[in-house]
C-alpha cells in the first residue's frame, strides 16, 4: 500500500493507495457520486455563508470562532473524501461517508489546525494578497475547462477530446489495462490535491500559512537540484602541460 503524507504542516492532506481497485468502477464513479454532489453543494454554498459570518470575529480578535471553522474544515474534509475516491486521484473504491467529521479509517484524510492568531483590521484582507500568484493559477486552471462550454458549436467536441486525453493520461486507462494503480502518477496527483486543498483553505481563512506557489513534489525535486548545485565541489582542472 503506497501511503503519502505531509510533513508537519497547519494542513495536513493524508492519501493511502487502497488497493485492490476495480478495472472499470471509474467509469459509473460520477453516477454514484450525485448525492454527493448535491448535498457539497448546499455545503459550498454553507461554506460561504459561514466565511462571512466569521469575518467580522477575525477582523476585530484575529481568532477564527470555533464552531465555524469546525463547518468550514469539514466541507474542505468532504469534498477531499470525494476528489479521492472520484476523479481527482481514483485511489480507492472505498465509497466516502456522508460527514464532516474525521474519518480515520478512510484512505484519505484532512487535518486543519485552528490557527491560535490571524491578522487583525485591515492586515486580514491584505495579507490575502500574498496568494495572489496561487489564486490566478487556480482561475486559470478553470477558465480553460470553461472555455470548453464557451467555444458554442465545437464545445462538445472538444469536451469529447478533452475526456479522451484525461482518460488515457489518468491512472483509469492503466486500471482498465492491467487492474494497477500507476505509481509514478500516484504522488503527483495528491500532490496537487493538497495543493489545491491548501491554497482554498488559506483563501477562506482556514490558516495563515501561505501554501507554496507549485505543488510541493516539484518544488522538492528543483529544491534538491538547486542545493546540489549550489554546493557541488569545483571542478578540478587537470593541470597545465608546458612545452619545453
Amino acid at each position: 500500500m503506497s501511503t503519502s503524507a505531509e510533513e508537519y504542516q497547519p494542513v495536513r492532506v493524508e492519501a493511502e493507495l487502497d488497493e485492490p481497485l476495480s478495472r472499470w468502477l471509474w467509469a459509473v464513479k460520477w453516477l454514484l457520486l450525485i448525492p454527493h454532489h448535491i448535498a457539497l453543494t448546499a455545503l459550498g454554498l454553507g461554506l460561504l455563508v459561514a466565511t462571512v459570518l466569521a469575518l467580522p470575529a477575525i477582523f476585530v480578535t484575529g481568532r477564527y470562532p470555533r464552531w465555524l471553522f469546525a463547518y468550514s474544515t469539514g466541507v474542505l474534509r468532504w469534498a477531499w473524501r470525494v476528489a479521492y475516491y472520484s476523479y481527482g486521484a481514483l485511489a480507492t473504491d472505498r465509497y466516502p461517508p456522508f460527514t464532516l467529521r474525521a474519518a480515520p479509517d478512510y484512505p484519505a484524510r484532512l487535518y486543519v489546525d485552528r490557527p491560535a492568531h490571524l491578522p487583525r483590521g485591515p492586515g486580514l484582507l491584505l495579507s490575502r494578497l500574498r496568494a495572489l500568484p496561487q489564486l490566478l493559477l487556480v482561475v486559470l486552471i478553470a477558465l480553460v475547462f470553461r472555455l470548453v462550454w464557451w467555444i458554442g458549436g465545437l464545445s462538445a467536441v472538444l469536451a469529447l477530446a478533452a475526456l479522451t486525453i484525461l482518460i488515457l493520461s489518468s491512472p483509469a486507462a492503466t486500471l482498465l489495462r492491467t487492474g494497477h494503480y500507476p505509481r509514478r502518477q500516484f504522488r503527483g496527483l495528491v500532490a496537487f490535491d493538497r495543493w489545491v486543498i491548501q491554497v482554498l483553505a488559506y483563501l477562506f481563512f482556514l490558516t495563515d500559512a501561505l501554501p507554496p506557489l507549485r505543488p510541493e513534489s516539484t518544488g522538492r525535486r528543483s529544491g534538491r537540484l538547486w542545493n546540489r548545485l549550489r554546493h557541488r565541489p569545483p571542478r578540478r582542472h587537470a593541470p597545465a602541460v608546458s612545452a619545453r
